[in-house]
């Protein structure tokens, strides 16, 4: 409980985060249940269509059973499902807001149809920071593995969220002071063009190899669209992704029971789920937020997702990073470029870096990212 009757919810300490660094390094045994043990087919086209990615490898068994893979293999973002850790449920620091930020990511190993992943998980960090959004701010960095059912590593990620004093960011934050102040946003069909352009264009390279010989430094990723962003679309991706919090009847009784200050009431007087600023713009607003926004790991995975489709199908993304750096608001509509920056030869693997930038419609950052994809060679 909140001791201090002037705030509506508790802040961050110096004694909660001494007992936070107390965890540093100690792996974490009892995690909790993930959203999808299996990499079904099921789970894989549930996860890849609540990202908008319609790619056949994922969701297509007779076109995915003629690839070097012999099957559908999952996206690489899908391992967000396979642990609640990675998607951002921290733990410490009870009642303060939670804000999935950033992570990453390398893959060793493809990730086969009906494996099951296991994983384990510790608190890699704590960095302090002053922010315009929320004053104090606190990245939590935990670092993740993933392991097949036969032992093998298969992936693995640095994986970050910013814990927030909601209060500080909804009286005193200073990020959004010009956007809360605009009017809402609405769009003609000539203004959603450009997006609806894009779709209608955006190539999935699918069967035609990528070389790596005949890509050049400096070579532009085609533009991919994002959005607009609705409610929907973020209902979308949790019914992929599977939020912990969202729970019914006596599966939420029994959530909120246990943990008293998970639930903050909502206009009924009901205690809730904090991740409801994803649907309740009310409640986004209540933690400083300009609006009900996206989940910071459906957004690395629009990142991964317009690296996927550039490599083909004959490409494995090895490494990739992504850094928010704002909400996407209902309302918004999200625009991604990418640039290749290097060609390098490492271990034998045909590598080929690139850089990853977002905007939204009035041209503000929202996102950075990196990838390293492998691609075959026409030298074998």
């Amino acid at each position: 409980m909140n001791a201090d009757p002037s705030r509506s919810f508790p802040t961050i300490t110096d004694e909660g985060l001494d007992a936070l660094r107390n965890r540093i390094g100690v792996r974490i045994e009892n995690t909790l249940e993930p959203w999808c043990h299996e990499a079904t087919r099921d789970n894989i086209r549930h996860y890849a269509h609540g990202i908008g990615d319609d790619n056949p490898l994922w969701c297509d068994p007779a076109y995915a059973a003629k690839t070097r893979f012999g099957g559908i293999v999952a996206l690489p973002s899908f391992l967000f499902t396979t642990s609640r850790i990675v998607s951002g449920y921290v733990g410490g620091l009870p009642g303060v807001h939670a804000m999935w930020a950033g992570a990453d990511w390398t893959w060793h190993k493809p990730v086969y149809r009906n494996q099951e992943i296991s994983t384990e998980a510790w608190l890699k960090d704590l960095v302090e920071h002053q922010t315009k959004f929320a004053g104090r701010a606190v990245q939590q960095i935990y670092h993740v593995r993933f392991f097949d059912d036969e032992g093998d590593l298969v992936a693995e990620a640095d994986s970050w969220c910013f814990r927030t004093d909601r209060d500080h960011a909804r009286e005193q934050g200073t990020k959004y002071t010009e956007v809360k102040a605009r009017p809402p946003r609405v769009y003609t069909p000539e203004d959603l063009q450009r997006l609806y352009t894009l779709y209608e264009t955006e190539t999935i390279r699918g069967a035609t190899p990528r070389y790596w010989e005949d890509v050049a430094e400096g070579e532009a990723l085609p533009t991919m669209a994002k959005g607009p962003m609705t409610v929907t679309g973020f209902i979308a991706y949790a019914q992929g992704w599977g939020g912990l919090y969202i729970r019914a009847n006596k599966l939420a009784w029994k959530q909120v029971n246990h943990h008293p200050g998970l639930g903050i009431p909502n206009r009924f007087g009901i205690p809730d789920c904090p991740e409801r600023v994803h649907w309740e713009p009310e409640f986004a607003l209540k933690v400083g937020a300009p609006g009900a926004y996206d989940y910071g790991p459906e957004r690395c995975s629009w990142l991964t997702h317009h690296l996927t489709n550039w490599m083909g199908d004959d490409g494995f993304l090895r490494q990739a990073s992504c850094k928010i750096r704002r909400h996407n608001p209902e309302g918004d509509l999200l625009f991604i470029d990418g640039k290749v920056v290097r060609k390098f030869v490492e271990d034998g693997r045909h590598l080929i870096e690139i850089e990853q930038s977002a905007q939204n419609q009035d041209g503000d950052l929202s996102v950075l990212g990196r990838g390293v994809v492998e691609l075959p060679s026409r030298s074998g």
